[in-house]
């Protein structure tokens, strides 16, 4: 797989290797060669440009996502970003369509439909499923979510404690290290959530309808720094699945941790204000 890339050459962590496997990248193009013996020096990254499998070329934009972005939730087509889920300007978060909602599920694309990651739901007792399946008080229950990269490994992690009316969500580095809260502000009426760091708000997330379909997620000042939309999955999905579809565009890169928790919101909404029941409009 050959490539336009700025980053010299070098043994790199194989993209989707074994643990601990370096690669030869040559400066425009992955090697056959590796190397599990050496150690790739402290903060060394792979090559953006070049995250495909070695051996195989960039998978062809999925139209199905395509639309789902430019059509339904009216973003206009931009540049590639880094391909990761930290990188990239526009993420699409789609839910696993199950008829009965035991695990949330999700996946995390690109624009064009590239996979970047993962959201699965962890620490669940075979009692809570079962709750889940007769009822849908595990909505008051604690819920714990690992954001994943493409290679499985977690990046996140959120905590939504045991609620009674309004939520909050922990989020979390993998080692646990803290990075903020998103607070439920209000139940009537449109729903607000803050973002907070160390006690200090830092953004906001307003939701743009009662039914609390759309949001915009803004800074400190109130400017609006990305924007999360819902689409239609089709009569039949809504109807008779759990699927919830998002599109979350990033209007510019933003510093940290405020970007770490404006990804991090992409699930948390729909988590946070899981219902009972599913509206059609």
């Amino acid at each position: 797989m050959t490539t336009h890339s700025n980053t010299p050459a070098g043994w790199y962590p194989d993209p989707h290797g074994a643990s601990q496997t370096l690669r030869y990248w040559d400066g425009s193009q992955w090697t056959e060669h590796t190397n599990a013996d050496q150690q790739a020096p402290a903060g060394q990254q792979v090559p953006q440009q070049a995250q495909q499998p070695y051996g195989q070329p960039a998978a062809a934009p999925d139209p199905r996502v395509q639309k789902q972005v430019h059509q339904q939730a009216g973003v206009t087509p931009s540049g590639a970003g880094g391909g990761t889920l930290f990188t990239e300007p526009v993420l699409v978060v789609n839910q696993k369509a199950k008829l009965i909602e035991l695990t949330n599920e999700y996946k995390v694309m690109d624009q064009q439909g590239n996979l970047l990651g993962a959201v699965v739901e962890v620490g669940q007792s075979g009692l809570k499923k079962a709750l889940r399946f007769v009822s849908s008080i595990d909505q008051y229950m604690t819920h714990k979510l690992e954001i994943r990269d493409a290679h499985g490994q977690p990046v996140l992690r959120l905590t939504r404690p045991a609620k009674f009316i309004k939520s909050r969500v922990v989020v979390e580095r993998a080692d646990g290290q803290p990075v903020g809260e998103i607070v439920q502000q209000n139940m009537i009426g449109k729903i607000n959530f803050a973002i907070n760091v160390n006690g200090q708000q830092v953004g906001a997330i307003k939701a743009e309808n009662w039914r609390a379909w759309n949001f915009a997620i803004v800074d400190h000042s109130g400017n609006e720094v990305a924007r999360i939309t819902k689409t239609w999955e089709g009569l039949a999905k809504t109807m008779f699945t759990t699927a919830d579809n998002y599109v979350l565009q990033i209007h510019y890169q933003l510093p940290e941790p405020l970007l770490s928790l404006v990804i991090a919101t992409a699930l948390t909404v729909d988590t946070a204000l899981k219902q009972d029941s599913r509206g059609l409009g």
